[in-house]
């Protein structure tokens, strides 16, 4: 497995770690920005991928769900990024070979 795609699990562990209250959400939130600086992605996943995590942010002011912030729906599309940045990954690495 390549050090990018490892990289990418690491991400997903902490996602979901997040998810199950075993992780901070800020500290998840630090690891994916500090991580995701590392992935050799275009430009385009990194503008997508800094608005969702400043979202994800904010909405942990809210104990709730609000209307303006879901908190599964946000977690939903940062797994959504990182399947996406796997596939990128994956395909990298193929053309590679």
């Amino acid at each position: 497995m390549s050090a990018a795609l490892e990289t990418l699990d690491r991400m997903n562990t902490a996602l979901a770690q997040s998810q199950n209250g075993e992780l901070p959400q800020s500290e998840m939130i630090h690891l994916w920005r500090t991580q995701a600086a590392s992935l050799a992605l275009p430009a385009r996943f990194d503008e997508v991928l800094q608005p969702l995590l400043d979202r994800i942010e904010a909405s942990a002011l809210f104990s709730e769900e609000s209307c303006s912030f879901s908190q599964k729906d946000l977690f939903a599309s940062l797994q959504l990024w990182a399947d996406k940045a796997r596939l990128r990954l994956s395909s990298q690495g193929a053309a590679q070979l």
